[in-house]
């Protein structure tokens, strides 16, 4: 037997030093909310051993005490009432599960407000309002940590705030929704179209019955938004990302993705440039050699360049009762151990460094593109002519062949003004002989290469 554990007074499950608890008070009981009781309650001597305290469940507010749940609290723990908690003088630390903007908002405030360090999984919340509610935790001495908002289980936030603080942070790209990461990943090894892939994803509980969020590309706007704020120390407000959906993406694009090389993936990215911070979310060709293509599924991935730590990876379930649970968890062990210590805190992250959110101006990569041109003499030349006089050059173009009264060319572009590419295929759609012009996507070619 190991001797270290012979007389370690966690193995009875009991405390033996320092405070005798810190006590959380839950707002919400949904998934995710369950998910923490759950490890609050099977893993409650493992989080005490980590926290240097006992840390014990005071107060649930739900919006139905009488509602049947999957997990109990004991009696008299849960409350019609969120400020029944959070006003509690009883209770020591706020986490916050609800979900939305109000009244999730207000009751993180006036927590903060309280002094009351606050755990929160509400991506919402922190990527439009990160920055007041950073400000007030300082003005209050406390602390709010908001690790499960973005990346499910994934470690990020940490890691970007504490782990590669020591960094000038280059570039982050992320796979950051595992609702459309699914639907890509069946429509790239099955060929299944956009619905079908979709309509499966639902049927699975990877989808919510209105996607529009994860389809269109909010979700990841706001998570994307997040990250940037934390390795660029300014608040990127999520309405501010500018962001495209996958709606449109075909299994013809899948395919001549392949052909070229690449998968398509729903990617977020931010970076600084010239003392500016862009933040953007987009559908691209990633060549099958880079490390985010293999990722699949509803897993989700963040790949971070550092000056000194260049290229890392974080990889793991994106979402889910417990993956989620578990970085909430972990930020409650990481303020009850700071309560335990005497509850004297410091900003973890200051989002106010002087500089522009957005950078403006325009963006360049290099785009693949679908045109399906009829048979009359002439016809692609004419579509080409028109890429040249809006100086688009093409890096090459192939024909998959006739169908539907023409022949389908695919083409890639050399790096491009965005704009530029958008005006030249404008012109194109409306030229006589060109029946379809397809999605423009981007195509990454390296972690620096990002739009």
């Amino acid at each position: 037997m190991n001797s270290c554990l012979v007389n370690n007074p966690w193995r009875a499950g009991t405390l033996e030093m320092g405070p005798k608890r810190v006590t959380v008070g839950i707002l919400g009981l949904g998934t995710v909310g369950t998910g923490v009781l759950r490890l609050l309650d099977g893993n409650g001597d493992r989080v005490a051993q980590a926290a240097g305290v006992r840390v014990e469940v005071a107060g649930v507010a739900v919006r139905d005490v009488h509602k049947p749940r999957v997990v109990t609290p004991a009696p008299g723990l849960l409350k019609g009432d969120p400020g029944a908690v959070v006003n509690d003088p009883g209770v020591d630390l706020v986490v916050e599960v609800m979900g939305g903007l109000e009244p999730a908002g207000a009751w993180v405030l006036r927590a903060l407000e309280l002094g009351k360090p606050v755990v929160t999984a509400n991506k919402e919340l922190v990527a439009s309002r990160g920055r007041e509610l950073l400000d007030a935790a300082f003005r209050h001495r406390t602390r709010l940590r908001f690790e499960a908002s973005v990346g499910g289980g994934i470690p990020i936030i940490a890691a970007l705030g504490d782990s590669l603080a020591g960094n000038r942070v280059g570039q982050i790209i992320g796979i950051l929704n595992g609702t459309t990461n699914y639907i890509l990943s069946r429509m790239t090894s099955d060929g299944v179209e956009f619905p079908a892939a979709l309509a499966e994803a639902q049927a699975r509980g990877y989808a919510e019955s209105d996607p529009g969020a994860d389809v269109s590309g909010q979700d990841a706007a706001c998570k994307i938004a997040i990250l940037a704020s934390v390795a660029f120390g300014v608040h990127v407000p999520a309405a501010e990302v500018p962001r495209e959906g996958i709606a449109g993406i075909t299994s013809r694009d899948v395919a001549c993705a392949r052909e070229l090389g690449c998968v398509i993936k729903l990617l977020a990215s931010a970076k600084e440039e010239g003392g500016t911070v862009r933040a953007r979310v987009f559908p691209a060709l990633l060549p099958l050699d880079h490390p985010l293509a293999a990722v699949t599924g509803v897993f989700n991935a963040v790949w971070v360049t550092g000056d000194a730590v260049g290229e890392t990876m974080f990889y793991g379930q994106g979402a889910g009762q417990l993956p989620t649970a578990s970085a909430v968890v972990g930020d409650i062990i990481a303020s009850a151990r700071e309560l335990a210590r005497g509850g004297v805190f410091h900003p973890l992250l200051v989002w106010d460094r002087p500089k522009p959110a957005q950078a403006p101006g325009p963006s360049e990569a290099a785009f693949y593109f679908r045109m399906l041109v009829s048979e009359q003499p002439g016809a692609l030349a004419a579509a080409v002519s028109v890429l040249g006089d809006q100086e688009v050059a093409l890096a090459r173009f192939t024909s998959r062949g006739r169908g539907q009264g023409g022949t389908e060319w695919v083409l890639v572009t050399q790096p491009v003004e965005e704009q530029r590419l958008k005006d030249a295929l404008c012109i194109i759609q409306g030229l006589p002989a060109v029946k379809q012009v397809g999605n423009a996507i981007r195509i990454l070619d390296a972690p620096s290469g990002c739009g």
